[in-house]
């Protein structure tokens, strides 16, 4: 039997290589065609050469802005409503029509209704949990592609661990490293959160600190719209007395006593220090990242067309921090999961609440956001998601998932629900799947949150399957799906 081994920590087929998992297991079969290990390498190697691609959208994406709707918004109500169906299934709020003819929106969303013509809507999201399905579960699987092994009896998890898979955006920077000297990946305006549980899913878990996102969580309630005005980048800024000249001197100068130490400089010499050192210092001196947060500096007209709150001001920054070279911005919905006001959890007051806080937020930064990427030439390079854990139950006042609910809610509901993609080889003006009569289930092609998260992966030219090591120095694949080719031109 023939093993072939990795480094330890290290991913088994770099992003040079390319080789997966499926790679490795042909090997086996591949020798009764004449084809040894060695002949399949030099094969591969020579179509990297030649340029050949993953398929459509292969690549295309140069950065990845994914909007995460935690709490789990209302499919019916916002871009997926039924009509000729029993009361306490149908949306109360009125049928609008779009830009593409035959497929409406509730009155929640005349901005985005005016733009559908620029990105593709799934309307088959869909997946079956295991036990209960609270939001922490729901988000752990939406942004790792994997599944929580310790899951309470109200289906909320523990807390964050150096054990967890990463998020997403981790794997993506490590793979997919800068060349300029800017924030990788960066999570706004809030951390994800379900109740007590802070943060699940939105580390880099096993791969280490070092491919973390860079937080920007400004103080202040979720209630407070403002409080994007007051972010503070400290960490990022000179001191008004020190010169980036002075700092490169003191760079300099640190170099030449480290010189003076090997005991030192060999007993650190695995951790990197230096490669740390020298990326802080040019980010702090190019002054990318923190001219990239003033986005106060904005025209009015663009302030306006993204909407002045928190959700609004946090899809401007993101257009920003795309543009001066940060590969994946996460913007989290400014609302803990399962909580009243602005939240998507509309188990109560779902008439008043969408109507006069969720809805017009959504509507207008996201529209801001995928128009103004257009405007900028930007969209063709930058891939953007917006979804949440799942949708909300067909018939209002049940329970799915031992919450209590009123004639004026919805429960969780992941068997069916909306997500909506845009840029970086997307179709443009696309209906792909389909949910039945009642919004239930798909009629037409599912996809898995895992699926999703494929296409991500594809969209920035990484084999979804590529393997890497967990903890336990045990082979894992970044996700065990592959990307929804009808999905991209």
């Amino acid at each position: 039997m023939l093993s072939i081994k990795g480094q330890a920590g290290k991913d088994l087929c770099d992003s040079n290589l390319g080789v997966t998992r499926r790679d490795l297991l042909r090997v086996g079969g591949s020798g009764m065609f004449g084809l040894s290990l060695g002949s399949m390498l030099q094969m591969q190697e020579a179509s990297a050469k030649e340029g050949i691609s993953g398929g459509p959208g292969w690549g295309k994406a140069k950065s990845v802005i994914m909007v995460y709707l935690q709490g789990g918004p209302s499919h019916l109500d916002l871009w997926d409503p039924k009509e000729n169906v029993p009361d306490n299934v149908q949306s109360v709020f009125s049928n609008i029509s779009t830009k593409l003819p035959g497929t409406k929106f509730t009155e929640n969303l005349p901005k985005l209704a005016a733009i559908n013509d620029k990105f593709t809507m799934i309307r088959s999201m869909s997946y079956t949990p295991n036990g209960l399905f609270n939001h922490t579960a729901a988000i752990y699987q939406m942004m790792t592609g994997y599944t929580t092994d310790k899951v309470s009896p109200s289906g909320q998890l523990e807390p964050p661990s150096p054990k967890d898979f990463p998020n997403f955006g981790s794997n993506i920077i490590r793979l997919k490293p800068l060349d300029v000297p800017m924030l990788p990946f960066v999570m706004l305006p809030r951390p994800l959160q379900e109740s007590n549980v802070v943060g699940k899913g939105g580390t880099a878990g096993f791969l280490g600190k070092a491919y973390d996102p860079y937080t920007l969580y400004p103080t202040g309630d979720d209630l407070d719209m403002k409080k994007m005005t007051r972010i503070k980048i400290d960490d990022l800024k000179l001191r008004p007395e020190v010169f980036s000249v002075r700092l490169q001197r003191r760079a300099k100068l640190r170099t030449t006593i480290n010189a003076g130490l090997p005991t030192i400089d060999k007993a650190v010499k695995d951790l990197n220090l230096n490669g740390y050192y020298e990326r802080a210092l040019d980010l702090i001196v190019s002054g990318r990242a923190r001219d990239a947060f003033d986005f106060q500096s904005e025209p009015h007209a663009t302030r306006e067309l993204y909407g002045r709150n928190t959700f609004g001001d946090s899809c401007l920054l993101a257009r920003r921090l795309v543009e001066a070279g940060t590969r994946v911005v996460e913007v989290v919905w400014p609302k803990v999961a399962n909580s009243d006001n602005h939240s998507w959890d509309h188990h109560v007051g779902l008439s008043k609440r969408m109507k006069t806080q969720s809805g017009p937020m959504l509507d207008g930064g996201v529209s801001g956001l995928i128009s103004d990427l257009d405007e900028r030439g930007m969209l063709d390079e930058t891939l953007v998601v917006v979804i949440g854990e799942f949708g909300r139950s067909p018939q209002r006042g049940v329970s799915t998932s031992g919450n209590n609910n009123n004639d004026d809610g919805r429960d969780h509901w992941p068997y069916c629900y909306t997500g909506v993609v845009a840029g970086a080889g997307v179709k443009r003006g696309q209906v792909y799947g389909k949910s039945d009569k009642t919004a239930s289930a798909p009629l037409e092609d599912p996809v898995h949150p895992g699926q999703l998260l494929a296409s991500i992966y594809h969209s920035v030219g990484i084999h979804p399957e590529t393997i890497v090591y967990n903890h336990l120095n045990q082979p894992r694949e970044l996700v065990k799906a592959e990307a929804v080719g009808p999905l991209f031109a």
